[in-house]
């Protein structure tokens, strides 16, 4: 499988079959990961965690403390494609795989600014 991005005119094509996704939150400037699976039928979210709790990020009741993370599976819905937003606040999303961690404006090959960024499964 692999991952589509698309931001600002340009498309770039990724050879992954999960990769994790890293923000720190605008305002608490917590740390928060998601880990996805890329499938067939789109992007389904495995798994969710935060370096703790604040405004518009508590984790859900079933949410438990593992090496400081609060972590949970959330329900497993596929998404057809995921749109992030770039507030400026809080530095840019960031994809990891393997061991590495790149920024989305070095994924697309310039800065991205303000624009949004769609993931998705590429059509195969």
């Amino acid at each position: 499988m692999s991952l589509c991005l698309a931001s600002a005119g340009v498309v770039k094509t990724l050879a992954l079959a999960s990769f994790t996704l890293a923000w720190t939150h605008s305002i608490e400037q917590t740390a928060w990961q998601e880990d996805w699976r890329v499938t067939k039928q789109g992007l389904e979210l495995v798994q969710a965690r935060v370096k703790g709790a604040g405004a518009g990020m508590e984790p859900p009741p079933e949410a438990r403390l593992v090496g400081g993370w609060f972590q949970w599976s959330p329900p497993r819905n596929r998404l057809r494609e995921v749109v992030l937003g770039n507030s400026g606040l809080a530095g840019e999303w960031r994809l990891c795989s393997a061991d590495a961690c790149r920024t989305l404006s070095e994924i697309i090959g310039h800065d991205i600014g303000p624009h949004p960024t769609t993931m998705s499964a590429c059509s195969e």
